[in-house]
């Protein structure tokens, strides 16, 4: 080897000892980011669990909500629910029927697209004075070879007289089954109280109508939001 080959290569060797590698970078959380992390995950967590409880709850309270907000208040066409109780009972004994007023009160049935009972009133209509009770009956039943279940809504018309139109017993607002072939009756027991000829937007309304539409019960069902006047 020559004397210029073996400065060369001893050039190299040299060049080769001095020249570095950079180490393989691995990223990874130091223990201080870990607990931020994993809080930051956790809360989220709780966050979209939160928010699904919340619609699943306000899901199942939808038909409560809306059967106190209408019957409390007679708005949207809805009738006043007093139930069958010792209240109740004591205002219907103590109620004046006024005789020179007499009210005629139209029934009317109807289904949603999604229900196929056969729903219909036993009575076109009744007439009736203000301060006097009334008994009137519908008519349901299940023409399939399976159990249905169904829920029904009401309305007055006209609205104005939503909150004079009270109701005692009905069925409306609670789950009915029904099951293959059946058939039922139900009462509605009612009266309109005498406030109702106080009222000048009701001064010429001699007729009132009470509709009921019947809905296939399942998960989700929203029933129909009251229109307010």
């Amino acid at each position: 080897m020559t004397l210029l080959s073996k400065l060369c290569a001893s050039w190299c060797r040299r060049s080769m000892a001095m020249r570095t590698i950079p180490p393989c970078v691995r990223r990874t959380l130091s223990t201080d980011q870990e607990p931020v992390w994993d809080l930051k995950n956790r809360s989220a967590l709780y966050y979209t669990s939160a928010v699904v409880l919340l619609v699943s709850g306000l899901s199942y309270a939808a038909v409560p909500l809306y059967r106190v907000f209408c019957q409390s208040t007679g708005l949207g066409g809805q009738a006043t629910l007093l139930g069958i109780n010792e209240d109740s009972g004591e205002k219907v004994a103590s109620m004046s029927v006024v005789p020179h007023r007499e009210i005629t009160v139209y029934f009317q049935a109807d289904t949603s697209s999604g229900m196929r009972w056969n729903f219909k009133p036993q009575q076109n209509s009744v007439k009736v004075r203000p301060g006097e009770t009334v008994l009137a009956f519908y008519s349901a039943r299940n023409p399939h070879d399976k159990p249905v279940d169904g829920i029904a809504t009401y309305n007055v018309l006209p609205f104005e007289a939503g909150k004079y139109f009270n109701k005692i017993q009905c069925f409306c607002f609670e789950e009915q089954r029904l099951n293959p072939n059946e058939e039922v009756d139900m009462p509605v027991f009612f009266y309109i109280d005498p406030d109702y000829c106080e009222d000048p937007k009701l001064e010429n309304v001699s007729e009132i109508t009470l509709a009921y539409t019947f809905f296939q019960s399942k998960p989700g069902l929203k029933l129909p939001v009251p229109k307010l006047t």
